[in-house]
């Protein structure tokens, strides 16, 4: 009879691909890498085991698409937050006399037809569309990953029901349902327009993390912790979710950008943002008429949009090659 080699409480299970190990009680065990240590494992020795996450970030400091993207998403963060950093006017300051004209010395873009500073608005602007952009993409992730999670992990009922959930949600057009929701709200603060986003953003994560769950509640390494006792709860916040995530952050970073075009248009149709909240949408609406004779209104409000929506697309693409084993 061949011999085996010892059995006991420090046999371990190796750690997930995405970087989270099975984290089992101290008396189980310690971890073991993958494919172990040393010329036997295939790994020199010395040399730490890299996650899935550390690989991604090394590839994603190498991507000059993500450094560009970057670069340009912490500038607009920056004067969103602190919009004086680089113009310290009044976006509410206008003079009818200067109404229409085009730039001249301190006012490099140009006024509007209300006489306001183009350049002043555009900066100012940034802060509604980043405002809406992130906070919409959070309430997103987090109502759609969580849902997405509770039906990918238990199925049945839970399942049935919010899969037919999302397929009534997926039948509203985005556009006209802000027409009719929008329309009847008098608030002039972004909360309106984030609360929209939210209530019809939330199936596209749900199904990507719905998906991701059911791949990864069949590995191994969780029927293993099923065996050992552990609790649904831990199995899907400790072990499952670390391993469904990327989906769901590749697509939420390329929603983002999605969400700040989409308040751009509703604003821009006069139900989303509204005076005296400033908002690129809101002057492309003032100037669009006066375009012919005055393009500056339109081209500075307009190039912040789409820089800052390429930004984020640009962002989400690099993210997703990075988190993408089968594009390496």
């Amino acid at each position: 009879m061949p011999e085996q080699g010892p059995q006991g409480p420090d046999d371990a299970i190796a750690p997930t691909g995405a970087g989270g190990a099975m984290d089992l009680a101290a008396s189980e065990g310690g971890t073991l890498a993958p494919g172990g240590a040393g010329p036997e494992g295939g790994r020199p020795a010395g040399e730490a085991a890299r996650s899935l996450w550390s690989d991604a970030w090394r590839d994603l400091r190498r991507n000059p698409v993500f450094i560009i993207a970057g670069l340009v998403i912490v500038f607009l963060v920056l004067i969103a937050i602190w919009p004086s950093l680089i113009a310290s006017g009044n976006p509410l300051k206008c003079d009818l006399s200067k109404a229409q004209q085009g730039p001249s010395p301190g006012h490099p873009f140009g006024f509007d037809t209300q006489g306001c500073d183009v350049y002043t608005r555009t900066v100012h602007g940034a802060r509604a569309s980043v405002t809406v952009g992130v906070c919409a993409t959070l309430g997103v992730a987090i109502l759609g990953s969580v849902l997405g999670a509770v039906a990918g992990f238990f199925g049945g009922a839970w399942d049935a029901v919010l899969s037919r959930l999302t397929d009534i949600f997926f039948g509203i057009p985005v556009v006209l349902g802000g027409l009719v929701l929008l329309s009847v709200i008098t608030n002039t603060t972004v909360w309106p327009v984030i609360g929209f986003i939210v209530l019809l953003g939330w199936p596209q994560i749900y199904r990507i993390a719905r998906g991701s769950v059911i791949t990864a509640k069949q590995n191994d390494y969780v029927q293993a912790a099923r065996a050992l006792g552990a609790s649904n709860g831990r199995m899907l916040v400790r072990h499952i979710a670390p391993n469904a995530v990327a989906p769901v952050i590749v697509v939420a970073t390329i929603a983002l950008g999605t969400y700040i075009a989409l308040e751009a248009t509703l604003s821009y149709l006069g139900v989303g943002l509204k005076p005296p909240t400033v908002s690129w949408g809101i002057d492309i609406s003032a100037a669009s008429p006066n375009i012919r004779n005055a393009p500056h209104m339109v081209l500075w409000p307009a190039g912040a949009l789409a820089l800052t929506v390429l930004a984020f697309i640009m962002l989400g693409d690099a993210v997703r090659d990075a988190l993408d084993p089968k594009l390496r």
